[in-house]
């Protein structure tokens, strides 16, 4: 997913937004059902909350950089929200944020024109497929950001 062989994504997930679960993750990356179902709320409901407070994710704490209708980038994680799914990933240090946020945007871009249902096809035009397995309320914290 997103480039993880060529090393500019550290672990990546995709949620499928109507049916409120994680789709797809790399190897060995859980994301717990009530980070997915903050992260949907967090672009339907907490964007502004999520820019003054950032966010947290697996029980870390991120500092948001920049968010937007479609894209949440924060240092170390970015999401970012089709119509059909909400893309997640990490990256590490030693990894350049600006490549990891192309390598989500471009697969975003690519289910965006090739997802009109729900499923994910069986591969995408790039070489990730093999990197993925098929895998409530949106909580603020006491400093004003969001749990995910």
């Amino acid at each position: 997913l997103c480039s993880i062989r060529s090393k500019h994504v550290e672990n990546a997930a995709i949620i499928n937004i109507k049916e409120r679960q994680v789709c797809a993750t790399t190897f060995g990356f859980n994301v717990p059902p009530e980070n997915a179902l903050n992260l949907i709320y967090a672009f339907c409901k907490n964007l502004l909350k999520v820019r003054r407070g950032g966010l947290w994710f697996k029980d870390k704490h991120y500092k948001c950089v920049h968010v937007d209708e479609h894209s949440i980038y924060l240092q170390n994680l970015i999401v970012v929200k089709t119509k059909t799914f909400i893309l997640v990933a990490t990256y590490k240090a030693g990894m350049y944020p600006s490549v990891c946020m192309e390598a989500v945007e471009k697969l975003a871009g690519w289910t965006q024109n090739h997802c009109t249902s729900t499923a994910l096809p069986r591969e995408p035009p790039f070489s990730c497929a093999s990197d993925m397995i098929p895998a409530h309320a949106c909580n603020s914290s006491s400093d004003g950001s969001v749990r995910a």
